[in-house]
């Protein structure tokens, strides 16, 4: 059960407040000089609900203009591990053809979620499109995916805070932490 004190949940602190955004203005500098002579619009797309700390952080530190656009896809619910079938409840705005698209995420975990969205852009025909994720948990990967801009790559413990969830909880804490597993033990 969540406690209403939500750093008592968390067994140890992976990354800062400081980590993250010392990391997030290097990956805006990135892609900031990979882009910097780009003559197409580039669109970042927020994968929603998870990202959207990241990507407002991130966007600010690209150097350039970009357009915004949001999507809600996920494989998950409100389980811990993938159903395996990615279900998109909002779309693009936006069209994309012909644009660099920059799709930004949280966490590439199982690599489900990425991977069909990765192929259902392509159908748009972008000029490019390019992967940014704030963490990448290799060892969880059962489909592979190319992250063209990876923060972090973690080890396999339940992540919350800065935009991860359980249950939709501690998405606003500041940092990077280790659930409890008696939080989230059935």
């Amino acid at each position: 059960m969540v406690s209403k004190d939500m750093d008592q949940d968390i067994e140890k602190v992976v990354f800062t407040a400081d980590q993250l955004q010392k990391k997030i203005a290097e990956l805006g500098a990135q892609i900031t000089a990979d882009y910097k002579d780009a003559e197409e619009d580039i669109f970042c797309v927020g994968i929603l609900k998870g990202a959207v700390l990241f990507y407002t952080d991130l966007v600010r530190q690209i150097k350039l203009p970009v357009n915004f656009d949001f999507m809600i896809a996920s494989s998950y619910g409100n389980g811990t591990s993938t159903s395996g079938t990615v279900k998109i409840l909002k779309d693009l705005d936006y069209d994309i053809e012909g644009k660099h698209l920059i799709v930004i995420e949280d966490i590439i975990d199982s690599g489900t979620t990425m991977h069909y969205l990765k192929r259902y852009f392509q159908e748009r025909k972008p000029k490019t499109v390019r992967i940014c994720s704030l963490l990448s948990k290799p060892s969880r990967r059962t489909v592979d995916v190319d992250i063209d801009y990876c923060g972090f790559e973690v080890p396999d413990e339940f992540l919350v805070g800065y935009g991860l969830d359980y249950a939709e909880k501690y998405r606003n804490l500041p940092y990077i932490g280790v659930l409890k597993p008696e939080v989230y033990a059935d």
